[in-house]
């Protein structure tokens, strides 16, 4: 035999699909003529595909007509209009008390900034924490019990926090507010009904719907705090919270699928007796014995927080997602306040100005679900036919120059006292958060699909995080310093190793996280992924 001949080798060996798709942390074979050279003509013949036929389904559908991976679209869809709806209830509450911080101030008879660092703070801080609880319930006895139970307990005391007679059983009850509403970790759900090539698609609408939530009280509940006491915006909060746990009680299903069970220990009915032991949580409990113990489960996120290919890229996130939250809970400071301090608007101006950032997400959420799938589709030409988890990361080059625009525009505009600026600095900014943060949600999710609830918690619990603090300092540096001065330091912050002087002092940033954390990873991701993967 000529030593140029070409030896072609069927693989007849099982392959174990599932696992595949576990271990291959970040990197998949999408295109079928590939998963012919990679698995062999055999196996790859029984791969089940995309409808056009042109992408490998991952994970691999079972062949069980309860698996979420085979659900109608339409009941795909449903379930992500929930868990979108959901994933608004914990921020949606919270920004309640940004458009009601005046009234809340008069009532409770102190200061606007008592009442931000007493209750928005801390709620912001909790909104973080929670996430990492109910994942691991989740994680343990299923998702929608858990979901259930949160948010029945965040209706309850959301009521308390409208019916509140002091400030201090105000705050107490916005935060325990703040910590059962986060539960809804949709990358959980996404992932458990749609399959990898849809899956930064379908983030993109559920991360829209959170990161437009806490914009979207000031802006409705702006107009009504004008006219009526703060109490009123809490009660149609309620509402909403109501109606999301109608949804949640009869309309969402357990999207859980345990997949490496070869055989269902409890078959799925259709019954509504079944259906009510789903949600309240028998059915998870009787499953929890053949799921992840205790000690892994407790342990999951600290899994995986320290791994290079996440540490990096979620302190970049912290930082980016951080000071928007920084800015919401501020602004409204600087709109409200007088001048020099600030714009002086009266309370409808304040909440047509909450107009903005809810334009900015829906502009990002376009822009980004082209430019996503674009993205995928061109690296997957590119690179023979394998994804790359890294291939995600390139549109945070896209967000970035607008994120350093939008920042410095807003900064301009709240120290020169320009409307303007203020306007498109802070749409511009938030468009910019927008596509960053779905590109950092899809990366880490691809690189660790095992572990989708815990990433969507420690990224909740970092973005809570890093914008907790700030609205303890933005205004006092503002009103002393400029706000070019603070918005500038911010993006610089967030995009490169600089120094900024002032005349009284001298502010070393030597974070870089943007250069430091995308170019590395992109870099080194793929060493990353194999050297520490799960």
């Amino acid at each position: 035999m000529k030593a140029d001949d070409s030896i072609k080798v069927d693989v007849t060996d099982d392959v174990d699909f599932v696992a595949y798709y576990e271990r291959a942390s970040g990197r998949l074979v999408v295109d079928p003529e590939q998963a012919k050279v990679e698995f062999g003509e055999v196996m790859a013949s029984r791969l089940k595909l995309s409808p056009d036929g042109l992408k490998v389904l991952w994970p691999q559908p079972a062949d069980d007509p309860n698996d979420p991976q085979n659900w109608t679209d339409f009941r795909k869809t449903v379930h992500l209009i929930i868990i979108t709806m959901s994933a608004v209830v914990p921020d949606f509450d919270s920004g309640i008390g940004i458009a009601s911080i005046f009234g809340l101030a008069q009532t409770y008879d102190t200061t606007s900034g008592v009442i931000n660092d007493l209750t928005s703070n801390w709620s912001i801080f909790l909104l973080g924490w929670g996430g990492i609880f109910w994942v691991m319930l989740m994680r343990r006895y299923g998702r929608l019990p858990v979901l259930f139970w949160s948010q029945l307990f965040a209706f309850a005391f959301l009521i308390g926090t409208t019916l509140a007679p002091n400030l201090a059983t105000f705050a107490g009850m916005r935060c325990l507010t703040a910590f059962f509403g986060t539960c809804p970790q949709g990358l959980y759900v996404v992932t458990d009904i749609f399959p990898f090539h849809l899956q930064a698609r379908k983030l993109n609408i559920w991360t829209s719907g959170f990161v437009l939530s806490p914009y979207l009280s000031p802006f409705v509940f702006g107009f009504l705090v004008a006219r009526v006491s703060w109490r009123w915006a809490y009660a149609i909060g309620c509402i909403y919270s109501a109606i999301v746990l109608f949804l949640i009680v009869f309309f969402m299903e357990e999207t859980m699928y345990d997949r490496h069970l070869a055989s269902k220990p409890l078959q799925i009915s259709t019954g509504l007796r079944y259906r009510f032991k789903t949600l309240i949580g028998v059915t998870g409990y009787k499953m929890a014995k053949y799921r992840p113990r205790w000690p892994e489960v407790l342990l999951a996120s600290l899994d995986v927080v320290w791994r290079p290919q996440f540490f990096f890229i979620v302190l970049f996130e912290a930082l980016v997602f951080g000071f928007s939250i920084g800015v919401n809970t501020t602004n409204v400071v600087f709109m409200g306040s007088p001048p020099p301090v600030g714009f002086g608007f009266s309370q409808y101006a304040i909440a047509g100005a909450y107009a903005t950032p809810i334009v900015a997400v829906l502009l990002g959420e376009i822009i980004g679900r082209y430019i996503n799938e674009f993205i995928m589709d061109l690296h997957i030409r590119k690179n023979g036919g394998f994804f790359e988890a890294e291939s995600r990361l390139w549109t945070c080059y896209l967000a970035m120059p607008l994120y350093i625009c939008g920042f410095l525009t807003l900064g301009a505009g709240i120290q020169n006292l320009s409307e303007a600026a203020l306007i498109m600095g802070w749409g511009i900014a938030i468009v910019a958060i927008t596509l960053n943060t779905v590109a950092v949600y899809a990366y880490c999710n691809d690189c660790f699909p095992r572990r989708a609830g815990e990433v969507s918690a420690l990224l909740n619990l970092t973005r809570a995080l890093g914008g907790f603090a700030v609205a303890y300092f933005q205004v006092p540096w503002a009103t002393k310093s400029g706000g070019l001065m603070v918005f500038g330091v911010e993006a610089a912050q967030v995009i490169s190793l600089d120094t900024l002087e002032e005349s009284d002092g001298c502010y070393r940033l030597v974070i870089a996280m943007f250069f430091i954390a995308v170019p590395m990873t992109q870099l080194k991701g793929s060493y990353f992924r194999a050297r520490y993967a799960l």
